[in-house]
């Protein structure tokens, strides 16, 4: 197995976060630094990172009700709290993809690298929904740019699946994952989000998780996840 796939099956990191910590030098196989991501290891090996032993632990995925304030981190050197604290496990979690602090909702954490990257990887587009509360009522017009694409610094956007819900509520669903996208759309036709909730993630719901909880997914749910994009 390449080192980099071995660090994400222990939940180090995922595959591209892990290939980054070993062409740092933080990474030693058999006591000799490796910085080449591909290099060959086996289950037997003494592989670690910063020193610390890695070893396979069994694969976790969490769906997290996120409360706003709380980071999209597995930890925050600052006064604000982690998602990952959110969650009672003994393994190390990581969060597939982000939320601000400002956004609430279904967030994913898990310590299977592979998934992870699968589901954040802009080839399979996994679908995320979200409900958009407005300043002021969007027209037909601005839900119709909103669905159709608009232009943002970082170029524009893909079509969007977007629906009224109230007057000033908006159900938006997106299949791809840039920084603070649905905020810069909303902005883009003039408007600002005063809230914004995701509620799907690929085919996991939020449904009537409390908020600051946490549920260990069931492994239909997570078989669920690893097809999605797929067909």
């Amino acid at each position: 197995m390449r080192l980099a796939k071995y660090l994400a099956h222990g939940g180090v990191a995922s595959r591209r976060a892990a290939e980054r910590i070993v062409a740092r030098g933080r990474v030693t196989v058999g006591g000799e630094v490796v910085t080449d991501p591909a290099r060959d290891v086996e289950a037997g090996d003494d592989v670690r990172v910063d020193g610390a032993p890695v070893a396979a632990e069994p694969h976790e995925v969490w769906a997290v009700n996120k409360p706003a304030g709380v980071v999209s981190t597995a930890r925050e050197p600052g006064d604000r709290p982690a998602v990952v604290s959110l969650v009672r496990t003994e393994v190390r979690l990581y969060p597939v993809g982000r939320l601000d602090a400002d956004s609430t909702g279904l967030l994913l954490l898990t310590n299977d690298g592979e998934l992870a990257n699968h589901l954040t990887h802009p080839r399979y587009e996994v679908a995320k929904a979200y409900h958009v509360e407005l300043r002021r009522p969007p027209s037909g017009e601005d839900l119709r740019r909103l669905a159709s694409g608009v232009e943002l610094e970082d170029g524009p956007t893909a079509s969007a699946e977007v629906r009224r819900l109230r007057e000033r509520e908006i159900e938006i669903v997106l299949r791809e994952g840039r920084n603070r996208q649905v905020r810069r759309m909303v902005e883009a036709v003039g408007n600002r989000v005063l809230a914004l909730r995701r509620i799907r993630f690929g085919p996991v719901e939020l449904g009537a998780l409390p908020e600051g909880e946490a549920r260990r997914l069931s492994e239909d749910e997570v078989a669920l996840l690893r097809s999605s994009g797929l067909s």
